[in-house]
Parts: C-alpha cells; structure tokens; sequence
C-alpha cells in the first residue's frame, strides 16, 4: 500500500506536466485556427491590407543604404537626380551610362550626364517590381550588365518607394513612368529607347507602353522579365496565397478588395494595344510569378492585331539553370538574346 502511494505521487506531477503541455499546445492551435480564420475578414473589411500586400512598398531591403549613392552599390558611373512627376510627388532616379563612359563620368554633375544621353548610346529605361528600391542588389546587377553591353539605363523608385515621395497607386506609378519616359526623350536625342519591366514592373510597363502607342509615340521596344496575365491570376497563384487558396469564397475575400483598390495590371489587355516589338523573359523554376502565366501573356500577344507588323519573342530559361523570378541577368546568353532582338549595340 506504501509502496502504491509512492507510485502515485511520482506519476502525479509528471501527469500534470504532460496536461500543462498539452493544454498551452491546444490553445497555440486555437489561436492559429482563429488568425486563420480571421484574416480573411481583415482584409476584406481593410482592403489597404491587400493593397499593401500587392506593393509592398514598406519594405525597403537592403536596408541602410544611401540611395543618393549609387557608387557604394558599385555604381561608379551613375548620378542619383530627383524628378517631379506631380506637385506633392518626388521620384528617385538613378541615371548609369554605358561602360565605355565609366572614366569620362567620374567626377561628372548631372547636367554632363543629361548632355551625354543624346550621343549614340540606346537608352534603356528600367521598371522595377515591388518590395526593395532602385538600389536592390539583383536589381543593381542587372544595370552592370545593360551598361556592360553599351546602354544608358535609367531606373527610378515610384512613388512610395525607396527615398520617393508619395503614395502608391497603379495609376501614380504608371504617370511616374510616363514622366519619366518624357524626360529622357526630351534629353536623348534620336537614339532607341526600350522599356524594360520586371513582375510587378510589367504591369506597369504594359500600362506606359499602352499609353504611348495610343498617343502615337511608341517606345522603341519592349521588354518583359517574368510578367503575368493580370494581377487577379497572379494573386491567385503567388506562393503566398498558397495556404488560402482552396479556402471558401477565396475570390471575394481576396481579389475583390484588389480590385476594389483600383489595382488591375491588365497585361493581357494592353498588349491587345501595344505597337512595337515585344520580347518576353521567364525563368521556368520561377517561384514567385509561375512561368506558365508569362507563357499565357506571350500566347494572347502572338496573334494581337496591334502587334501584327512587330516581332514578339518568348525566350524560356530551363529549370535547370536555377534562375527563378530575379536571376535572369546571370544567363551568358542574355547579350546574344538582347543583340539579336534589339540590335547589335553592345560595346566590344
């Protein structure tokens, strides 16, 4: 009989320790059903939530970098300058001439650089995707290349991102674009000018392009770097709605407050209305935009009317090559791809 109360108070402690544990665990689950639960009604009653989610303009990685130099990012031959597209808004801009002009541009102010750009350089202007700014790394490397191979690259941070003033909305950033378009043709004389985005940066490509061909001066190419169709289908196919897309009423809670925001991103609907030459890059292990929507973009472009006396190019990269959704600047043949497209310009 001893000996059994023993036993007892030995196992009791042990018991309630094992019960503790099991309870904090039990609530832990609770609590994720619950947030899981309830996200969805967040976000449709907050669609700023979504909106925040589609930009993320907040997110300024690398952090502490000096955005008005470019030279510690190892740009040694770029000027940082800052337009005005509206009253109240003020853009960022990088300004990274060709590699044949690294030694002239040392010590140079921006009237120099200004004045440079109508020599017989194409320019390309490049339009970013969101989260980070004009100095993120693979964003950085990609300038070196494009300079390397003999083109002026202009990039710039819409605003709300980076060190731009403003607010961002799909028809603030495509206005950026437009400004900034202006200015460079004001300034390059005539040589091409290209337009290069990249994710969320073909949307807004697509829409500057669209813009421009409707007012009859048309940019000299366009080039898209992992695009979708339009940002309903890429939201639902972003790894991020993964855990939410099978969940009831998914389109409702989710994509009717993007839309609600005023954010569209047609891709498929502008390029029915785009009139020049389009090239078209995707990665196939693409994590982020699935290769097959860049695939669907190409196949609605191929047979536009709009596009008919142009070239329009889709170039894959195979899985293999490990790629993915920002690593495309890595391909050795990115000179050959870019020569053959848009013409031999590149500086031996």
């Amino acid at each position: 009989m001893i000996a059994l109360e023993e036993v007892m108070r030995s196992w009791w402690p042990r018991g309630r320790r094992r019960y503790g544990l099991w309870s904090r665990l039990r609530m832990f689950i609770l609590a994720l059903v619950g947030l899981y639960i309830a996200i969805p009604f967040l976000v449709k009653i907050c669609p700023a939530i979504q909106t925040q989610l589609v930009f993320l303009n907040l997110v300024r990685f690398p952090y502490f970098i000096d955005l008005k130099k470019p030279q510690d990012q190892g740009l040694n031959h770029t000027c940082n300058l800052y337009l005005q597209p509206d009253e109240d808004v003020s853009i960022g801009v990088w300004h990274t001439v060709p590699a044949v002009l690294w030694k002239d541009a040392q010590g140079k102010d921006q009237a120099w650089y200004e004045e440079v750009m109508s020599t017989s350089y194409p320019v390309i202007l490049y339009l970013h995707g969101n989260a980070g700014t004009r100095g993120g790394d693979h964003r950085v490397q990609l300038y070196k290349v494009l300079s390397s191979l003999g083109y002026h690259v202009i990039s710039f941070d819409y605003r709300g991102w980076g060190d731009s003033v403003g607010s961002p909305s799909e028809t603030g950033m495509t206005y950026d674009a437009l400004h900034v378009f202006d200015w460079i043709k004001a300034r390059s004389g005539d040589n091409p000018v290209y337009i290069w985005g990249h994710s969320l940066g073909t949307g807004v490509a697509t829409n500057l392009v669209r813009r421009l061909c409707e007012r009859e001066t048309p940019p000299d190419s366009l080039i898209l770097e992992s695009p979708f169709t339009n940002i309903r289908e890429e939201a639902k196919s972003h790894p991020f709605s993964v855990i939410y897309r099978y969940f009831p009423g998914f389109d409702w809670f989710f994509l009717d407050p993007i839309t609600a925001s005023g954010i569209k991103f047609a891709n498929d609907d502008n390029v029915k209305y785009i009139s020049c030459p389009l090239l078209i890059l995707h990665a196939e292990d693409d994590p982020v935009i699935p290769f097959h929507l860049g695939r669907k973009l190409y196949n609605i472009a191929a047979p536009a009317r709009s596009l008919r006396d142009f070239k329009v190019q889709f170039v894959p990269f195979h899985k293999d090559l490990g790629y993915r959704h920002k690593y495309i600047y890595r391909s050795p043949e990115l000179k050959r791809i870019l020569r053959d497209f848009l013409g031999g310009t590149e500086q031996q």
